[in-house]
């Protein structure tokens, strides 16, 4: 039986076999979407021709380090294909994202690209999304008054996510709110409704977004899930 981060490793792995030459190429974070990183960077070493788009700093100071050729968003027009993980998979491909803070890059990299395949470990399989905190990035200004609508709205608790003993800022300058809401039984409508409150800027509901995920499991096999 595979150890969790073997299972990361083989679905990273797998993935980074999905990449073609000259693909326009969108690379998620997280700690599976780490294996697949280190996997392209090996393909890129023996002769793959990929520029890539990262979705985090965290993202791109790694692929520099391993020589992965970059491009910024606003360098291309389509992504062929983009790899990132999730906190959590529901039926119908519905996604929470954020975990890693980077969700606002996430999402506009997602929204340009061709494809998007979710990678993940079969933990982050779940029949109904909202056991995981839902981030909701926000503008500092005013933050608790996001909050306090949010409050109003959903009677839900939240924490303000914080980094080394003080609020986590994310890489485009604002904060998370960390929404436990336990069950999320309408994602498309919650993932409108909460945009639609001033000071926020994204939340980590994915829907509709990816055509397909990878999942792992620990007697090594994988298993494909596709949307609707």
């Amino acid at each position: 039986m595979l150890s969790p981060e073997e299972i990361k490793k083989l679905v990273g792995t797998t993935a980074a076999d999905l990449v073609e030459n000259d693909m326009p190429l969108g690379i998620g974070t997280g700690t599976t979407v780490y294996w697949f990183i280190m996997a392209l960077a090996e393909k890129v070493k023996n002769g793959l021709r990929c520029q890539a788009i990262p979705t985090s700093r965290q993202t791109e100071t790694l692929a520099r380090q391993l020589n992965i050729p970059l491009l910024a968003l606003n360098d291309v027009n389509r992504i062929a294909l983009t790899i990132d993980g999730a906190d959590e998979i529901a039926p119908g491909l519905q996604l929470i994202k954020g975990g890693g803070g980077a969700l606002l890059q996430e999402k506009m990299v997602a929204a340009a690209s061709d494809r998007l395949i979710i990678i993940a470990d079969h933990t982050k399989a779940v029949d109904q999304l909202g056991k995981f905190p839902l981030p909701v990035e926000v503008i500092p200004y005013g933050w608790k008054q996001v909050q306090k609508h949010i409050g109003a709205l959903y009677n839900v608790e939240m924490t303000l996510r914080f980094k080394d003993g003080q609020p986590l800022i994310t890489d485009h300058g604002h904060y998370i709110l960390d929404c436990h809401f336990g069950q999320i039984t309408d994602a498309p409508a919650l993932e409108m409704q909460l945009n639609n409150i001033p000071g926020t800027v994204e939340n980590g509901l994915f829907i509709h977004r990816a055509q397909q995920a990878l999942v792992g499991y620990p007697d090594g096999s994988i298993k494909s899930i596709y949307g609707k």
